[in-house]
Parts: structure tokens; sequence; C-alpha cells
């Protein structure tokens, strides 16, 4: 089962992320073979960390908040919160799989959040080539639409924006995001 997480920094926080920078890929080392994408959000100065983004494959939900509970820079407090959804890889890759690599024009996380019915449950056609990573939110069972999360690469975070439908979203975020990973 795939899961969205995305830790969002509390204000404050750079100093113990840095310090615990180490036990972060450590942990994220047990992980390798499940991750999906990887990779922190930065404010508009562009180098502030926000938060840190990990799509994984994991067998169930337990396992994903585990995962994202036992992650050193939450047990430590760096962070604000958590979001753990269920989520769909319609893209059927890994972010290593990219076509366009990992340099390269701006990159760009984008959730729509929202209740009703299911919104942009279907790739993109004529952004697929700038598609990093792109599927649902969905509930723990997977039977409810919540959401889209996708990373993409964009010329600006409107063009970003643009990969989802504005009218069928309560919200929709847009974050300057990056590769993550040991390089």
């Amino acid at each position: 089962m795939e899961f969205f997480c995305y830790h969002r920094d509390r204000p404050g926080s750079l100093p113990l992320r840095e310090e615990l920078g180490e036990a972060h890929w450590a942990y994220m080392d047990r992980y390798e073979a499940e991750l999906i994408a990887r990779g922190p959000t930065f404010a508009d100065d562009g180098e502030t960390p926000t938060g840190s983004v990990h799509i994984v494959d994991l067998p169930d939900a337990a396992a994903a908040r585990a995962f994202a509970f036992d992650e050193p820079n939450y047990q430590a407090g760096a962070y604000r919160d958590v979001l753990v959804r269920r989520w769909r890889n319609l893209l059927g890759r890994t972010m290593w799989e990219f076509p366009g690599g990992r340099t390269g024009g701006k990159r760009y996380l984008v959730l729509g959040l929202g209740p009703g019915d299911g919104a942009d449950l279907d790739v993109p056609g004529a952004r697929q080539d700038e598609l990093i990573a792109y599927g649902p939110l969905l509930s723990d069972d997977g039977a409810v639409w919540v959401g889209t999360a996708a990373l993409v690469r964009a010329a600006d975070a409107g063009a970003a924006r643009a990969v989802l439908t504005p009218e069928r979203y309560a919200a929709i975020e847009v974050h300057d995001w990056e590769f993550g990973g040991r390089r």
C-alpha cells in the first residue's frame, strides 16, 4: 500500500533539524527500497525548510503511521504536524525514474484537499512529462477520496497549481520542493 507523508516544520526548528540530520538520513536509509519519492519543502526564500515529503510503499496503515511518527525529527519535536494518507501511484514509477532527472527547472509539491466526489483521478495528459509523482489522497481503507498530491516540475507556483482543477478543492497548497535522498 502506498502512503503520502508530509511532515510540516514547527517554526524555529531548523537548528534541531540540522542537529538531527544524520539521524534522519540513517532512519530513511532503512526504507530505501520502499520510498517512491522524498524531499524537503521550502519557504518563499527557497532556502528555509518548511517540511519533508515522503511517499512510501508499506504493508498497511499501522506501518505508515510508525514510519511517520518514529522519524527522529518528529520524535524530537521538529515538526508541528504530520499528514499521513493512503495514496495511489498513478504514474507507476519512483521519482528516480522521472525522465526529467533530479535537476533542471523548479519543483513543487501541490496538495489539493477537499471533500466531495473525487477530482483529478486521472493523470493529466498535457502535463505528464512534468509530473514527478501524482495520485489521489485516500482514507485509510482506500475507499474515500480526500484530495490529490503531486510533485511537479513547473515554471512557477501558478503553473504548478494548474495541474489540479481549482474549483474541485476546498484548498490547494503549493510548496517549493526538491528531490531528497543522499546524493
